[in-house]
């Protein structure tokens, strides 16, 4: 089993495959590097090198108390780039994880890196800040906080959902949704709808009554 330990003793397992150009994979959470197992086979099979490494309380890597955060994620990531003495790497970061990729090549630099692919990321900073003047304003946190905190229901009633489509349908769902919008089992239903609605548009989407089991 491939391994490589931390600068604070941490087991970090990686997989590594084939050769050729270098392609450094960072999974999402709470996966593991068998995330990527399709990709790492592929791109093995059509001349590149391909890793794949279990983040530190993840997978097969040790779980550590300390150290489950993004500076500590992107000096692991560091050592294993170091220690396999890597260079020219395309990092691929998904989800969670692409502000792993990106928190690594503000610590480290890029002399080992010649790309980045970030998939799914998750956004570093959504606050309007002087270093980030594309975020949104503290008031816009405010009034859903306040929102929220003043009627849940009423506020989940008016609450935009822009990936959905405007039939009777969905109305009727949000009125019910709305109704029920503390419900785990609502809450469901609406990711189950919409889901289905976005990527089969042509079926049928999951029925909407009135009726639940949730007490509101």
């Amino acid at each position: 089993m491939n391994t490589i330990i931390t600068k604070d003793g941490t087991t970090i397992f990686y997989k590594d495959w084939g050769t050729g150009p270098t392609v450094v994979f960072s999974h999402g959470w709470p996966l593991s590097a068998d995330a990527w197992d399709a990709q790492m086979l592929f791109l093995g099979q059509n001349g590149y090198r391909v890793i794949a490494h279990d983040r530190r309380g993840h997978g097969r890597s040790s779980q550590p108390w300390n150290g489950n955060n993004m500076d500590t994620y992107a000096d692991d990531l560091g050592a294993l780039l170091d220690q396999l003495d890597l260079k020219n790497v395309t990092l691929v970061g998904y989800s969670t994880v692409g502000g792993e990729v990106v928190r690594y090549i503000g610590r480290h630099g890029t002399k080992r890196v010649s790309k980045a692919v970030l998939i799914g990321a998750v956004p570093p900073l959504m606050l309007k800040t002087e270093k980030n003047p594309g975020g949104l304003p503290l008031s816009a946190f405010d009034q859903i906080r306040a929102g929220v905190t003043a009627d849940r229901s009423q506020f989940f009633k008016t609450l935009p959902f822009p990936f959905t489509d405007t039939t009777n349908r969905m109305r009727r769902f949000r009125k019910v949704f709305g109704t029920h919008s503390g419900c785990r089992e609502c809450r469901y239903r609406l990711l189950e709808h919409t889901t289905a609605s976005k990527r089969f548009p042509r079926q049928t989407s999951p029925r909407i009554s009135r009726r639940s089991t949730c007490q509101p």
